[in-house]
């Protein structure tokens, strides 16, 4: 049984960081393509970032590049994404999803829907 597991979160200033894991257990972690995605209550979840299985390929939302970094470290079995800049409107519940098996290590995706696993979630919140 796959599960993962986000921690992380929390309350900041505008123009703070965070960084927010997401740690896997059940599988085999470097075959997975990892995303990351944020859900405001009463809307849609929407797509964050991306990272293929091999790292190599990484994605990102028009509203968080240049601010957002992706990653993963195989030996620890855990994803990543480091928060900077923040800004109010990156408050939301931030969640990491596995996709059991991809067309190729470099390929990603940016559908909910696509994905096999999820966390649990984490709430990040940025004040003015």
């Amino acid at each position: 049984q796959v599960q993962l597991v986000e921690s992380g979160g929390g309350l900041v200033q505008a123009g703070g960081s965070l960084r927010l894991s997401c740690a896997i257990s059940g599988g085999t972690f470097s075959r997975f393509p990892m995303g990351w995605f944020r859900q405001v209550p009463g809307q849609e979840r929407e797509f964050v970032a991306v990272i293929s299985r091999s790292g190599l390929n990484i994605r990102y939302a028009d509203s968080v590049k240049g601010r957002f970094t992706i990653s993963r470290d195989v030996a620890m079995n855990t994803a990543y994404l480091q928060m900077n800049s923040l800004k109010p409107e990156d408050t939301a519940d931030y969640y990491c999803a596995a996709k059991f098996r991809s067309f190729s290590a470099s390929s990603v995706y940016f559908s909910k829907g696509d994905y096999d696993y999820w966390g649990q979630g984490t709430q990040v919140t940025v004040s003015l």
